[in-house]
């Protein structure tokens, strides 16, 4: 059982770190994208899917992990579940954002560029922050 356990930590730290590449992955490409119309299409085929099942790897794994502990809620645990939380909300408001943006007004993509780094710098934090916590617990 404990070896379970110590590999179901190691598949969750393993996804955390994907996670953290997966956010540095968007700002680069937020960063090289010179058309909103071409990083839409990006966004839709390749990072939104690829960001979601990274983000949701991350939470199946922390979820099975909970229920190896019996549900033993600690306070690193009810951290790590809040933290998930703003960064899937903040998925989505990015996102849903990206979708509604106008491909037609000037300034289109340096006005998303702005609000989109903002986010995903704000992510990049959050998770860098509690997968240290994770590595250094």
């Amino acid at each position: 059982m404990n070896e379970m356990y110590t590999l179901g930590l190691s598949i969750h730290s393993f996804g955390t770190a994907l996670l953290l590449a997966v956010f540095v992955l968007n700002i680069f490409l937020l960063l090289k994208a010179s058309s909103l119309q071409k990083y839409k299409r990006l966004n839709s085929i390749i990072l939104l899917p690829l960001t979601t099942s990274i983000l949701g790897s991350a939470f199946f794994t922390g979820i099975i992990m909970m229920a190896a502990k019996h549900l033993d809620f600690t306070v690193e645990n009810i951290v790590m579940i809040f933290i998930s939380l703003i960064l899937l909300f903040l998925e989505v408001k990015r996102h849903k954002t990206l979708k509604y943006i106008s491909t037609k007004q000037e300034n289109s993509l340096q006005i998303f560029r702005l609000f989109g780094l903002k986010i995903l710098y704000i992510e990049l934090g959050l998770s860098f922050s509690m997968a240290l916590w994770m590595w250094l617990v």
